[in-house]
């Protein structure tokens, strides 16, 4: 069972985590409602005409924002959850109470639910590879999710075409799913859980039960495709006379027969409604890793590999988030953007002790998912050229084991500094240094997770690594800890372009490596600047190409991110150095010098999850030029990202470590220019350059 909720957090505490000890799991909802408050981070602009007054001050500031609670739970915590219902949300006015369990309504609430996680969560989805590196290849999150298959097996089996958000129909299903599997288990095992069922199945050999190809014809069928450990009949050496065979085996080989019935079943029914996209959800599916590669296996071999059995992190919450989307209709949740919050959400985990023991620590019991409302409408960049192959990470940490532990040990090691940072942006809240040693526990615990299950909230990254730690921190009231370190550089720089007008790009160029650099296109993006200029570029704001003709669009974060600029600090800066510059203010007065907010709270880039103002402004100007500089944005993504017009990707490899793995040194320099196959300028062609 799973149960949600909206939670406003009191602003008299600065502390706001969550914990979950089993018997008092519902009293952490006591403040749930329709909206919360957290604390945020506002920028506010000084008197610029006054020396010696800094930039701006980072301030306090109650904002109201949304966060989605989702707890699931084993049936026998339900006296639990009646008793926090009525002891805190029956006849009250604030509160709402929606619940589903059966008819069409489960069915509609379902998909609602499916539809959202599919649409907000990044690497929703994934394939079940067994034996693999990585036995859990996550998919890109597609920018058009219809139409596709459900297959949600409960106690029975209900299979549904969805073609658009309100759209979709049961096309058929069957009496054999998850009930039978738990009824037939208990009769066969006297085992009553679930969970304990699956167990047994972890343990088992089903070919002591099953009788296979090779009993029968001594090896495999050649000639009609069948291999020798092909499942030839299921439970078929059971009938044999004074033979006992184990609750494991049994267990193991029910386990198989019932999904193995669910496969073909599916892939009939894809096949039928020319569907590829076939996603399995329902309790029954738990993340466990037996039933995923038996229904996988079985998706495979009937459809010849054509489809593939896509599963879902969160399979257990379809049902409770469509129930609360249809009850908060009238706030439109589907017109925001979501995002998973690290800091509150368990994660995917297995249920299999003995695969992966940091479950047992946590218990089995509950698992969370919380998710929080963006206040920007994310999209894709527009001049991606694929969309739906479009992926942000440079390395997949989950599938690389040096580099995943080299980065582990890089943010453990990180620790100590980030705490410091967090009191000290903090002086006048003498709380903060008991706040900051949560956070540190608390990443720790996520660090350790992670070690253990780099595949708990996806594909593991360095990008989703420092989204952990940013949600880590927020979670705690640290927004912004490096405000302070900000504040003293960009006043110093500011200070020093007032005092040196000719300090710039030129000055900063000589402090680089010399040439040739790691990853070397200086030559080529110097003639093409030969060329006609381009109509507008993105990100990067140079006077060489404003005073060319060229508009510039510059994107910054919308919230903070470790030191990075966000884009109320850099409209306080603009102000500053367009009084000192005259080619910067007259790009403002004139527009052809624009400040738009990114969508993104992160050091990296996802160029499909960017504010759709951004989108739209690409679109009207005609971007055909996108810059993107620094070791967040160009290296750990975008380094391998294809865009449909000319595009500069620049940073100063700042870790030894990684400098090394891409054949170069501590503070080599790369400078990509790429230009998509196909596309004419008026100058020599040029060939896009990759690390070695």
């Amino acid at each position: 069972m799973a149960a949600g909720c909206e939670r406003v957090d009191s602003g008299h505490s600065m502390d706001k985590s969550i914990t979950l000890p089993p018997d008092e799991i519902f009293r952490n909802l006591e403040n749930a409602k329709r909206f919360a408050i957290d604390i945020v981070a506002k920028v506010r602009s000084f008197d610029h005409t006054a020396k010696g007054d800094p930039l701006y001050e980072i301030s306090m500031q109650e904002e109201m924002s949304a966060r989605l609670h989702f707890i699931k739970f084993e049936n026998a915590y339900i006296e639990t959850c009646l008793d926090f219902i009525k002891d805190h949300l029956v006849n009250t006015d604030t509160k709402v109470i929606k619940a589903t369990g059966g008819g069409e309504d489960e069915m509609t609430c379902l998909i609602k639910g499916c539809n959202f996680v599919l649409r907000n969560i990044t690497h929703e989805a994934f394939v079940y590879v067994k034996h693999a590196d990585s036995e859990f290849r996550f998919q890109n999150t597609h920018p058009d999710i219809f139409p596709y298959l459900l297959i949600n097996i409960g106690s029975g089996v209900s299979i549904f075409k969805v073609e658009s958000e309100d759209t979709f129909e049961r096309v058929g299903g069957s009496s054999i799913g998850g009930g039978t599997f738990w009824g037939l288990g208990a009769l066969l095992t006297k085992t009553k859980r679930f969970d304990e069922l699956l167990q047994l199945a972890s343990k088992g050999q089903h070919t002591n039960v099953d009788m296979l190809v090779k009993d029968i014809y001594g090896g495999s069928y050649g000639s009609l495709g069948l291999t020798g450990d092909l499942i030839a009949s299921s439970f078929g050496k059971s009938a044999t006379p004074d033979k006992e065979f184990s609750k494991e085996d049994m267990a193991k080989s029910l386990l198989h027969m019932i999904s193995n019935d669910i496969g073909q079943l599916a892939c009939l029914y894809a096949r039928l409604h020319n569907l590829t996209r076939v996603y399995f959800g329902g309790f029954f599916i738990r993340g466990h890793p037996v039933t995923m590669h038996t229904i996988t296996y079985s998706i495979n071999f009937f459809t010849k590999g054509e489809v593939q059995a896509l599963f879902l992190r969160h399979e257990g919450y379809l049902g409770t988030i469509g129930a609360f989307l249809k009850g908060a209709e009238e706030d439109n949740p589907n017109q925001y953007s979501w995002g998973e919050n690290y800091a509150g959400s368990s994660g995917l985990m297995s249920t299999s002790p003995d695969l992966n023991p940091m479950q047992r620590a946590r218990s089995g019991t509950f698992d969370m998912l919380e998710m929080d409302r963006l206040e920007r409408q994310l999209v894709n960049l527009p001049l991606l050229q694929d969309p739906s192959s479009y992926i942000p990470d440079t390395v997949d940490l989950s599938e690389d084991a040096l580099a995943r532990e080299y980065w582990l040990y890089c943010f453990e090691e990180a620790l100590d500094g980030v705490v410091k940072r967090a009191v000290a942006s903090q002086p006048d809240l003498p709380e903060a240094a008991e706040r900051a040693e949560k956070f540190r526990h608390k990443y720790q615990h996520k660090l350790q997770t992670l070690r253990h299950q780099p595949f708990a909230y996806g594909s593991l990254t360095v990008r989703s690594l420092l989204d952990t730690r940013e949600h880590c921190l927020n979670e705690f009231n640290f927004p912004d800890p490096y405000s302070k370190i900000k504040q003293g550089e960009n006043d110093m720089a500011l200070n020093v372009l007032e005092s040196d007008p000719e300090f710039g790009f030129e000055h900063a160029k000589l402090q680089l490596e010399e040439r040739p650099w790691l990853v070397d296109a200086y030559d080529q993006w110097l003639e093409r600047l030969k060329g006609p200029p381009h109509k507008c570029a993105l990100f990067f704001v140079d006077n060489k190409l404003i005073c060319r003709g060229t508009e510039v669009v510059l994107a910054s974060n919308s919230s903070p991110a470790l030191n990075d600029v966000t884009n109320s600090e850099l409209q306080i800066l603009t102000e500053r150095i367009a009084a000192m510059d005259l080619v910067i203010q007259s790009a403002v007065k004139e527009d052809r010098l624009t400040l738009v907010q990114s969508g993104s709270s992160s050091p990296c880039l996802d160029l499909s999850r960017l504010d759709k103002v951004l989108a739209g402004v690409v679109r009207e100007r005609h971007v055909d030029l996108v810059i993107i500089e620094g070791m967040g944005r160009a290296i750990h993504t975008n380094y391998y990202a294809i865009l449909s017009c000319e595009s500069l990707k620049m940073a100063v490899i700042k870790n030894s470590w990684l400098a090394d793995r891409l054949g170069g040194k501590l503070f080599s320099v790369v400078f990509k220019y790429e230009v998509p196959p196909g596309h004419k300028t008026t100058t020599l062609d040029h060939v896009p350059v990759t690390p070695s």
